[in-house]
C-alpha cells in the first residue's frame, strides 16, 4: 500500500466519521426547524383573533373616551352652577342675619320705647291725680 492509497483511506474514513456526524445534527436541525414552523403557525392562528378582539376593545375604548369628553362640558357647567348656588345661599344667609339684626334691635328699641312709654303714662297720671 502506497502512501496515497492510505492518504485516501484516511480521508474516506474522515468523511465517514464526518457525515455520521452531521446526520443527526441536520436531523434536529429539521425537526427545530418544523417546530418553530408549528409554533409560527400556531401563534398566528391565535394572533388574529386576539388582535381582532383588541381592536374591538379599542373601539369601545374610544366611544366611552368620547362619551366621557361630552359629559366633560356638562359636568364642569354643573360645578360653575354649583358655584353661583353656593354664593346665593351665602347672600342670602348674610341678608337673613341683617334681617335677623334689625328685627333684634327693633325688638329692643319697641321694648324700650313700650317701658318709657308707660313710665310716662304713670307719671302722668300722677301728676293729674294729684292735682
Amino acid at each position: 500500500m502506497s502512501l496515497t492509497e492510505i492518504a485516501l483511506i484516511v480521508i474516506a474514513v474522515a468523511v465517514c466519521i464526518l457525515l455520521f456526524t452531521l446526520i443527526p445534527t441536520l436531523l434536529a436541525i429539521k425537526r427545530t426547524a418544523a417546530s418553530v414552523a408549528d409554533l409560527a403557525d400556531m401563534v398566528q392562528d391565535e394572533l388574529k383573533p386576539t388582535l381582532k378582539e383588541l381592536t374591538g376593545v379599542l373601539a369601545e375604548l374610544k366611544t366611552v373616551g368620547g362619551g366621557i369628553a361630552e359629559h366633560t362640558n356638562d359636568v364642569k357647567r354643573f360645578m360653575a352652577a354649583l358655584g353661583e348656588t353656593g354664593d346665593n345661599l351665602s347672600t342670602i344667609n348674610r341678608s337673613a342675619s341683617l334681617v335677623t339684626g334689625v328685627l333684634s334691635a327693633t325688638s329692643v328699641w319697641a321694648t324700650g320705647a313700650k317701658v318709657a312709654g308707660k313710665y310716662l303714662f304713670e307719671q302722668f297720671l300722677k301728676k293729674r291725680g294729684g292735682v
